[in-house]
């Protein structure tokens, strides 16, 4: 438990960042995503975003249409990070992407609220993907994304194996052990968004019992105790973790110590996709009361 304990250390200042762009991208945006454009000809210069974008893009667009990723494509964080090697990267500002001439533009959060309508008022068609909230969204997204952008063959088949997967899980406990669900920035998460899902569809129950995403629970923590803990990992950021996360404080850190530690790679949570999957096999062991 003490290298657990040493790479929660490892997340840097980034991490802080990708806890709050994870918290966006796992948690309740309520607002369905608008329909995908209308299918013309197949695009040939996709620009994307935003490393959620960037998955899909790169799962489900032809690799000689991808005009640009984002800067975070080939990060640790970033689930199809291999696929991204070799292909160019863009800054998600209206300038650069415009100076680009893209055919189409594939984003989740990246550019700001008001990239949408702006780059639509100049004729460029925009993917937004959407928020999902549960398993059975991140489902939907993987069809409705996968065939906006010319494969639905292959986003049937993603969402098929992602069917055959859940299936394959073992039947939850009578009564679930608890788990509470880390990541270096020193955040959790709560009923309401895609971890707990996570969490809930492995067998476990959250031990998190405020809904959203908040700071760990320090003061329960103190008294109180899961039976395993979620570590989320973010390999390739900076070396030292925010001096303020409570994730640094010796009561979280002692959970790291003294827990059963299911780590997760942090590309398998830090966007709605398929991917997640992994992480719900990683926990459905120790869900069991197995050793992970």
């Amino acid at each position: 438990m003490r290298d657990a304990a040493e790479g929660m250390k490892r997340g840097g200042r980034l991490a802080a960042g990708l806890a709050a762009l994870a918290a966006l991208a796992l948690t309740g945006c309520t607002s369905a995503p608008e329909p995908a454009p209308a299918r013309g000809p197949q695009p040939q210069r996709i620009v994307s975003l935003d490393y959620c974008a960037d998955q899909y893009v790169l799962r489900f667009a032809d690799r000689d249409a991808i005009l640009a990723l984002s800067p975070y494509a080939g990060e640790r964080f970033s689930y199809m990070r291999a696929e991204a090697e070799g292909l160019p990267t863009a800054r998600p500002r209206t300038a650069d992407v415009l100076a680009l001439r893209p055919d189409l533009v594939v984003r989740s959060f990246g550019g700001g609220a008001d990239v949408v309508p702006f780059l639509e008022e100049l004729g460029v068609p925009v993917i937004q993907i959407g928020f999902p909230q549960t398993i059975a969204e991140v489902r939907d997204e993987v069809l409705r994304v996968g065939s906006a952008l010319g494969a639905e063959a292959e986003a049937r088949r993603v969402a098929a194996d992602m069917d055959r997967r859940l299936a394959a899980l073992p039947e939850p406990p009578e009564k679930p052990r608890t788990a509470l669900y880390m990541t270096p920035g020193g955040m959790t998460s709560g009923e309401g968004t895609l971890v707990h899902e996570i969490l809930r569809t492995a067998g476990f129950a959250n031990f998190q019992n405020r809904p959203g995403w908040n700071a760990l629970p320090l003061e329960r923590l103190a008294y109180e105790h899961p039976d395993v803990v979620a570590a989320a990992f973010y390999e390739g950021v900076e070396s030292q973790a925010e001096i303020w996360s409570a994730a640094r404080h010796p009561v979280a850190r002692a959970q790291l110590e003294n827990r059963s530690v299911v780590p997760l790679e942090g590309a398998w949570t830090s966007c709605g996709g398929w991917f997640l999957i992994d992480a719900i096999e990683a926990l459905a062991q120790a869900a069991q009361g197995e050793a992970p």
